[in-house]
């Protein structure tokens, strides 16, 4: 096992960017929650950037995007709407499992290791997309990010998972992509891995200072 899981008996992963890449699939529901509007699309490229605080803040980048200005409430309710509409349609057509995210999952459960998954994607999402990598039912507790009145940054989904699975946060591990993900998991007082392939807003996720990092999940095992 890697040394960062020493007396660690909790993972906590992120979704989006650290187990899967799902901007394929995010940045087609934007661009047609914004051709519903008549708007022009932003593309791939660009979304990749704009992942990470929820799908709420996701349109809100793309809106602000294509009309060069701050979107008003309601716009913004409108867009937001369509774009789960779309999501929901299809939110792992073309997603992909990344390398050694299978390995990694089934050598920590192999190895009693509890695995929890907090993400900033609303919850409804998440069971599709894990049912449709065959990982359904590998994770003791699911958090999206709605199912709490926070989420990251604030440590409090990464609390409560601790607690939920009554493992106290020095035992626990927090994996991401992002800066959200580090400073979440520092201020809960777990221990911090990042993953350089995910998105972090185009910045180098190592700026966050994780107490670890690795190209693969594989190599947690």
């Amino acid at each position: 096992m890697h040394p960062i899981l020493n007396d660690i008996r909790l993972v906590a992963f992120d979704l989006d960017g650290t187990l899967v890449d799902s901007v394929p699939d995010l940045a087609a529901a934007v661009d047609a929650a914004l051709a519903d509007l008549g708007l022009a699309a932003r593309g791939e490229a660009r979304v990749r950037d704009w992942v990470g605080n929820g799908s709420l803040r996701l349109m809100a980048r793309s809106l602000q995007s294509a009309l060069d200005r701050e979107p008003d409430e309601a716009l913004l309710a409108r867009a937001h709407q369509g774009f789960l509409a779309h999501y929901g349609r299809a939110p792992s057509a073309r997603t992909r499992l990344y390398p050694g995210v299978r390995e990694a999952l089934e050598g920590l459960k192999a190895r009693g290791i509890s695995l929890a998954l907090v993400t900033n994607k609303p919850s409804a999402f998440i069971a599709p997309i894990l049912e449709a990598f065959g990982l359904h039912g590998r994770f003791a507790l699911c958090l999206g990010g709605d199912s709490l009145a926070s989420k990251k940054p604030d440590p409090a989904p990464l609390l409560h998972v601790a607690a939920q699975c009554d493992v106290p946060p020095s035992a626990c591990l927090m994996v991401g992509d992002s800066r959200h993900d580090i400073e979440a998991g520092r201020a809960a007082g777990f221990r911090t891995l990042a993953v350089p392939y995910g998105y972090n807003h185009g910045e180098p996720v190592a700026l966050s200072r994780p107490d670890g990092t690795v190209e693969s999940l594989a190599e947690l095992v």
